[in-house]
């Protein structure tokens, strides 16, 4: 079987929502390339030194290629995918270089690109993100998440992810109820899982989000996660002492006004997914419906927040 294989050269910031939107056009994988990939030394199943070819990774930004199959017109996909990137760029996140370049590849050339460059990440002082097929020991005090990079919108490598489940270890107590807006690949409602969350409500709008978070949950033998489809906090009649949303800034805008009828007083709402040019936006709309931000943290361009409803 051949498979299309869509490369799109652009910048770090647009990783997730890019991957998200390819997703959701039918790729049947994204993986993601750059410098700092090239500059990992990473050992084989028996302690080889894997060879990576330079000529591969871009010296500046990100290459995210996705495979498609089942492709008619070519020309009509990678349109759409134009589209996407100029809509991102509306939105604040750069796209540049935006450079796309296609080619068509085997079956087990792409299934076999993951294992190259994806290996277990720690994200947070406990959490460890580990791809499906590592055979990984946890060490004393540490939770693995295991997932399919091929299937998920979320793999903990995006600085998005990472700041937001630094600030679930951080704050989610034992026992508490969460709430996962955009759940994506599932990773931040199987994260609440393992910190100890005893009922955990994974929300997507997309049916295919939807059912990669239940492959995933499935994946690490949840037991407390419910996933269901639905528009961001719109007809949720539960509540909940943490909310959690990985989602663009213009999207969090979008569900604020729902958060004073859903977070309990004195629960509190993570939310990342903030290009730093965002941030005074997404903070002052927080305190506008009553919220007081506890906590703001970084990386790289991308802000996440921390806010609490006395």
């Amino acid at each position: 079987m051949k498979w299309l294989e869509i490369a799109i050269h652009t910048h770090e910031e647009s990783v997730e929502a890019l991957t998200e939107r390819l997703h959701k056009m039918g790729a049947g994988g994204v993986s993601m390339e750059d410098s700092a990939t090239l500059a990992q030394t990473q050992s084989g199943d028996y302690g080889e030194i894997i060879a990576l070819n330079p000529s591969d990774y871009p010296d500046a930004g990100v290459v995210l290629k996705s495979y498609f199959s089942e492709v008619s017109q070519t020309d009509v996909l990678v349109e759409q995918i134009k589209k996407c990137l100029i809509e991102l760029k509306s939105y604040g996140l750069q796209v540049e270089p935006g450079s796309i370049q296609t080619k068509w590849v085997d079956d087990e050339d792409w299934a076999n690109a993951w294992k190259t460059y994806y290996k277990p990440t720690r994200v947070s002082e406990k959490l460890v993100v580990v791809p499906v097929w590592e055979e990984y020991v946890p060490q004393d005090g540490e939770l693995p998440i295991y997932l399919d990079p091929g299937m998920a919108f979320g793999t903990g490598t995006h600085p998005t992810t990472r700041l937001t489940m630094r600030l679930m270890e951080k704050y989610l107590q034992a026992d508490q109820k969460v709430i996962d807006v955009g759940c994506g690949s599932g990773i931040l409602s199987i994260a609440a899982e393992k910190l100890g969350a005893n009922e955990v409500l994974a929300l997507d709008l997309d049916p295919v989000a939807v059912k990669n978070t239940e492959e995933n949950c499935a994946q690490n033998e949840t037991r407390k996660i419910v996933v269901r489809e639905g528009n961001l906090l719109h007809g949720i009649g539960t509540t909940a002492p943490i909310i959690v949303a990985n989602i663009l800034a213009e999207i969090l805008q979008q569900m604020m006004y729902d958060l004073p009828r859903v977070l309990e007083p004195g629960g509190i709402f993570i939310g990342s997914g903030i290009i730093e040019n965002k941030k005074d936006d997404v903070i002052q709309g927080l305190q506008e419906v009553g919220l007081s931000i506890i906590e703001i943290i970084s990386e790289e361009d991308w802000v996440a927040v921390a806010a609490k409803r006395f």
